[in-house]
């Protein structure tokens, strides 16, 4: 009979178990609430073996939050393939699968934990909102946007954030209604910018020709001719 060795991890390894140790509790509840001695636990180390490899909770959540943000950015990357109200859909519903399944952790990420104040941390998060800005201007079309398209895009990322907080405190609406009507929240702002500018007009009406009858964004139109009448 042969006994199990177990193999010591390298210094990079090491790392990295424990950034997924403290991603996994933060996962469940607020960084604020996680201590070094719950993460060693849970990694099956020791407190000071902790420190050897982050100096403290702030160096840990930040490396974590640095993984969380890498993965969040990387649920609004999308084919460039069929119509784009059902690249959204498809988009929403990766990004609401990371909310929910990190919500203390993506929480405490929007509103503010430990790492409150650190200008890395804030740089983490902005550059999450950037890659998804990107991503969305790739999928019109753009690489110079003018002002209206630039506000219209940053709004309606800024309205997904704040629509998954308010969503993860109580999930009172079903995330199968969220995700659509955040699609139609981007068709209505970049609608309602249209009528102000004749390029977000052009835009638009590119947008809407390839959309299908039964795709979300017909959808919207369709509830809209309903309530009017």
């Amino acid at each position: 009979m042969t006994t199990g060795v177990r193999r010591r991890l390298g210094v990079e390894e090491r790392r990295q178990q424990l950034i997924g140790v403290a991603l996994e509790l933060f996962s469940r509840r607020s960084p604020d609430e996680v201590s070094i001695d719950e993460i060693a636990s849970a990694a099956g180390i020791s407190r000071p073996l902790v420190y050897h490899y982050f100096p403290g909770k702030l160096s840990l959540y930040e490396a974590a939050l640095k993984r969380a943000s890498d993965e969040l950015a990387a649920r609004f990357v999308e084919p460039h393939e069929g119509p784009l109200g059902a690249r959204l859909l498809r988009v929403m519903h990766r990004f609401f699968d990371f909310v929910e399944e990190h919500g203390p952790g993506f929480a405490a990420l929007m509103r503010g934990g430990p790492a409150v104040g650190s200008s890395r941390t804030n740089a983490l998060i902005d550059s999450v909102r950037q890659a998804a800005y990107v991503q969305i201007l790739s999928h019109l079309g753009v690489t110079d946007p003018p002002p209206r398209l630039e506000l219209v895009v940053r709004s309606w990322i800024s309205l997904a954030e704040s629509t998954a907080l308010i969503w993860l405190d109580g999930r009172r609406i079903p995330r199968a209604e969220l995700e659509p009507q955040l699609v139609n929240d981007f068709a209505a702002l970049a609608a309602v910018s249209a009528t102000y500018d004749e390029e977000m007009a052009a835009l638009l009406r590119r947008i809407v020709k390839d959309e299908p009858a039964d795709g979300p964004f017909a959808n919207l139109a369709g509830r809209l001719v309903a309530l009017a009448s």
